[in-house]
C-alpha cells in the first residue's frame, strides 16, 4: 500500500485567516483538504456550511474531503457537491436508509464515504462496504477538534482494512482524531492510508508544511515495511 494521502482538517485552521492556511496546505503537498461539517445536533458543535466550502475552493486544486457530521445529510448532499465538494462522507449512524444516501451522493457527482464512531461496529458497515470509495474510522468521538487518539482504534483499523481486503480492495481506509507523527506510522501500520490531522499541522509551531513533511515521512516508513 503506497498512496497515502495527508488530509489536513481544516476545523484547526485558524478562522481569520483560513483562505491563506488552505493554500498553504496545498503548497505544503497536502493530497486532501478535510472539512468537517457539523451541525449541532448530530454532534453539538457547529462549523462550517457550502458557503464556506464554496468559498475556498477556488483557491486550491485539492480534493476537497467533506465530512458530513449531520443529521439527515441527504437534504445537503447537492449543496455541498455544488459547492465544489469533491467527496461526501457521511455517518453510518446518521443514515437510516444508508443506500439510498450513497446513490444519492454518487448521483451529484462525488466520491462515497462512509464513516463510523468508536462506539459502532466495523461490521455494521458490512452490507454496504463493497459500494465505498472510502471508509472512515473515527479514532475521537465527532464533535470537537483536539481529542486525544483511543487507543483500541488500531484493532478497529485492521478490521476495517480486513473487510475492505476481502469486498472492496480499492477503497480507501480513513482515520481522523487525534492524529500526529508517531500516531500516523501505527495507522498505516493497521491499514489505514488516508490520514485526517488537524492540531498536529495547523497547531504546529514550526508551521503547516514541515508538519505534513513529518506525518507523511512516519506514513511512509511503514509502507516500506
Amino acid at each position: 500500500m503506497n498512496n497515502i494521502k495527508i488530509a489536513p482538517s481544516i476545523l484547526a485552521a485558524n478562522f481569520a485567516c483560513l483562505g491563506d492556511q488552505v493554500k498553504e496546505a496545498a503548497r505544503a503537498g497536502a493530497d486532501y483538504i478535510h472539512i468537517d461539517v457539523m451541525d449541532g445536533h448530530f454532534v453539538p458543535n457547529i462549523s462550517f456550511g457550502p458557503p464556506v466550502v464554496k468559498s475556498i475552493r477556488p483557491l486550491v486544486d485539492q480534493f476537497f474531503d467533506v465530512h458530513l457530521m449531520i443529521e439527515q445529510p441527504e437534504r445537503y448532499i447537492d449543496a455541498f457537491a455544488q459547492a465544489g465538494a469533491n467527496g461526501l462522507t457521511v455517518h453510518l449512524e446518521a443514515c437510516p436508509d444508508l443506500a439510498q444516501v450513497i446513490k444519492a451522493i454518487r448521483a451529484a457527482g462525488c466520491r462515497v464515504g462512509v464513516v463510523i464512531k468508536p462506539d459502532t461496529p466495523v461490521d455494521a458497515i458490512s452490507g454496504l462496504a463493497d459500494q465505498l470509495d472510502l471508509l472512515l474510522v473515527m479514532t475521537v468521538y465527532p464533535g470537537f477538534g483536539g481529542q486525544s487518539f483511543i487507543e483500541e482504534s488500531y484493532a478497529r483499523i485492521r478490521q476495517a482494512r480486513d473487510l475492505l481486503d476481502r469486498v472492496n480492495p480499492e477503497a480507501d481506509l480513513e482515520v481522523d482524531g487525534g492524529i500526529n507523527q508517531e500516531i500516523a506510522a501505527r495507522v498505516v501500520a493497521a491499514g489505514a492510508n488516508v490520514l485526517v490531522a488537524g492540531h498536529a499541522i495547523f497547531g504546529a509551531k514550526d508551521g503547516i508544511e514541515p508538519a505534513i513533511a513529518r506525518i507523511r515521512q512516519a506514513a511512509l516508513s511503514q509502507v516500506a515495511k
